[in-house]
């Protein structure tokens, strides 16, 4: 018998012979294990060797962060995953779990008995799962293939299941069939006597036996038609043995083999749910079109569609309206191509076009634009007007690749990069994508280093009272002093931090720096004011983000009322019973809370107004164009109105001119900030303003 085969991938050496150590002196026997310390190695590795069980350090020379196991999980989605964690590093190990890992190791324990005892559990129990989902599939498929229709019922009788040959041969669905009397889905009369007939599935549930080869009877379907029939009927057992129902077999005597053939096949080469070609028929006729455009001298383009934020629909209208939807955007994907082409779904949400005959790069942009345009209008859903937008990579033979699977990849590589600017356009694949790839790479590790060679500073914009024009708090922004690009915004580091793992470090120091600041300032002789400071979803929800706001505010002494922490509405209701806890606990501390972004978010007013909140923050693309009758000023009095009624302050972001300003006084809307107010600036301007104050001419 073969020893499992553990992949370690660490680059830290101690750690590796910690495992080593641990795995060859299991108590029931040894593993073989394969070391790697990069990233690049280990997916070599997975390529080409058996592997049953991989334990990966998400801080590698190659790749840092979530995006590290993201490039595993896919390379190698049936093999276990467990990450390599300090304690510092447990909130990213989590979130691995919550895509996909099956746990973590805790570093500094891994010469422990009970490491390769997990591991095996976690082998056995992924090959039991492998196991039973084959199982299961095998018997879908057999069921939905055979050319038999088959029919479950209860103990009672009652219809529980139908396969899909049921369904046409007795002409009902299972969602109307399930619950009734078998007799009345299927009608059951002697061929001769027409005498109804159904005493033997009786017996076969009575006696728990089985009844085999009942010929010479019709089977009268839903719509009156009749068809002769031979049926077997059989006892349905659990797992321990209980009897649990009856399962029919009805046989269409005059069904062909041919068609059963034919079914088979289809079944084989279609996706279930869509109807469209799957990847394997997908292979196939790329294959015949490079073959095509070989002797014609013309070009293909593969088109890989992935459509934009498809989990909301799930998350929000349950799994059943989100195949609805793939269902129709399939539809309308085969309404976009011509006959020649051919349309395939590749699991989840994604799709490829691959069109033929093409001649020129515009020939597949505007293929590109007719599927954005198409995909884009509303899809009536149950009674929801579902509005989805895609992203779409483009790559094309022969200057992408010169066979199906780079063809693909490429294709899928430019379609990433179509989410990257901004989701909702079609892009080419270059290139120069791997250049960009390799730049981000760069940013990445220049942001590891970024906190101790002290590369950070806050800059604080204020906020302005709009009755009395004074100063009542400041908003902390986030700026890096990078060494070579120099002052750099959020919006170009602050994705990066989340996705490989940093943004909870450089978020507890962004609260302590502010902390230290509004300290500082008492200290100048300056009134206290508020200082707010933006969370992130993955720090509001990691682990001990509690206990570090704690341990800030008992480090730098400073009151707690004087904090305020900015949420997004997604943040809050990404969890909703979670939020509320948290949101308690540090009501209880005394910071102050506030929505940010107001009225771009999904939440639910009902659960909103459960929060202990105390401001709503006006989003800046709602104070553009005001107006007293556009739909910006009706939005903006609606939210301020709510607010006074809820006993909010409201607080209204990007006021940029002295028209938005007064339009806000007149709405009577608390506070304000903005450039028209002052720029963000840094701590030591800051302390200016507050001593000389906004300049009356901007409150009118």
């Amino acid at each position: 018998m073969q020893n499992n085969v553990v992949l370690i991938i660490t680059s830290i050496q101690a750690d590796a012979v910690d495992l080593q150590r641990g795995l060859a002196e299991a108590r029931d026997g040894p593993f073989d294990h394969i070391c790697v310390q990069s990233l690049a190695e280990a997916l070599e590795r997975i390529g080409c060797t058996r592997i049953d069980i991989i334990l990966v350090d998400l801080a590698l020379p190659d790749s840092a962060g979530l995006a590290t196991f993201d490039r595993l999980f896919a390379a190698a989605p049936t093999v276990p995953i467990l990450t390599l964690a300090a304690h510092a590093e447990e909130s990213i190990a989590i979130e691995a779990i919550q895509r996909g890992a099956q746990g973590f190791l805790s570093k500094g324990h891994f010469h422990n008995t009970l490491v390769p005892q997990a591991l095996r559990s976690i082998i056995h129990r992924r090959a039991v799962e492998a196991a039973l989902f084959q199982e299961k599939e095998r018997s879908r498929v057999i069921l939905e293939a055979i050319g038999e229709a088959v029919l479950g019922t209860d103990l009672s009788g009652q219809v529980d299941y139908l396969n899909p040959v049921a369904e046409s041969m007795t002409g009902w669905p299972l969602g109307g069939a399930r619950g009734l009397p078998l007799a009345q889905v299927a009608y059951l009369i002697d061929g001769t006597t027409r005498e109804v007939v159904w005493d033997h599935v009786h017996s076969a549930i009575e006696h728990d036996k089985p009844v085999q080869g009942i010929a010479g009877m019709l089977l009268v379907r839903r719509d009156g038609h009749e068809t002769a029939v031979d049926m077997s009927v059989g006892p349905l057992h659990e797992r321990d043995g209980k009897l649990s129902g009856a399962v029919v077999v009805l046989h269409d005597a005059s069904a062909s083999q041919a068609a059963t053939f034919k079914k088979m096949t289809y079944l084989a080469e279609h996706d279930f749910l869509t109807g469209l070609p799957n990847r394997l028929m997908l292979n196939d006729r790329i294959g015949q079109a490079i073959s095509h455009c070989a002797r014609s001298g013309t070009g293909l383009a593969v088109l890989f569609l992935d459509l934009d934020n498809f989990k909301h629909v799930n998350d929000s209208l349950g799994h059943a309206v989100g195949d609805k939807l793939l269902q129709s955007v399939a539809q309308r994907l085969g309404a976009c191509i011509r006959q020649s082409d051919t349309v395939s779904r590749q699991g989840g949400d994604e799709f490829i076009i691959v069109t033929t005959d093409e001649r020129h790069a515009q020939d597949a942009a505007q293929s590109a634009r007719k599927v954005l345009t198409e995909i884009a209008a509303p899809h009536i859903i149950d009674g929801h007007h579902l509005q989805v937008t895609t992203s779409v990579g483009i790559s094309v033979y022969p200057d992408d690749g010169n066979d199906a699977d780079t063809l693909v990849k490429n294709a899928d590589t430019a379609m990433y990069h179509a989410k990257s600017q901004g989701r909702d356009n079609y892009q080419f694949f270059n290139s120069a994508m791997n250049v960009r790839a390799v730049e981000r790479q760069t940013l990445e590790a220049h942001l590891r280093h970024a906190l101790e060679r002290a590369e950070f500073v806050l800059h604080y914009q204020p906020k302005v009272d709009l009755t009395s024009g004074a100063i009542t708090g400041a908003e902390a922004l986030l700026r890096w002093q990078h060494r070579q690009r120099g002052l750099t915004l959020p919006s170009q580091f602050v994705p990066i931090a989340e996705d490989c793992g940093l943004i909870a470090h450089i978020g507890r120091w962004v609260l302590r720096q502010a902390c230290v600041q509004a300290r500082r300032w008492c200290e100048d002789g300056l009134p206290p004011v508020s200082i707010a400071v933006n969370v992130s979803a993955s720090e509001f929800h990691g682990r001990g983000f509690l206990d570090g706001v704690r341990a800030v505010l008992e480090e730098t002494r400073v009151d707690a009322r004087q904090l305020e922490f900015e949420l997004t509405e997604s943040v809050l209701m990404r969890d909703v019973e979670a939020s509320h806890s948290t949101l308690q606990e540090l009501k209880a501390l005394g910071v102050r809370l506030a929505v940010d972004d107001f009225g771009t978010g999904y939440s639910s007013l009902s659960y909103l107004r459960q929060f202990p909140i105390d401001a709503l923050k006006i989003d800046q693309s709602f104070v553009l164009d005001l107006a007293p009758h556009s739909d910006n000023g009706i939005i903006v009095a609606a939210v301020v109105g709510m607010g006074r009624n809820l006993h909010l302050r409201v607080v209204a972001e990007g006021v940029e001119t002295r028209a938005q300003c007064r339009f806000l006084q007149e709405k009577h809307c608390d506070e304000a900030q903005g450039f028209y107010f002052s720029a963000p600036v840094n701590a030591d301007a800051f302390a200016q303003l507050m001593r000389t104050g906004i300049s009356a001419r901007n409150l009118l």
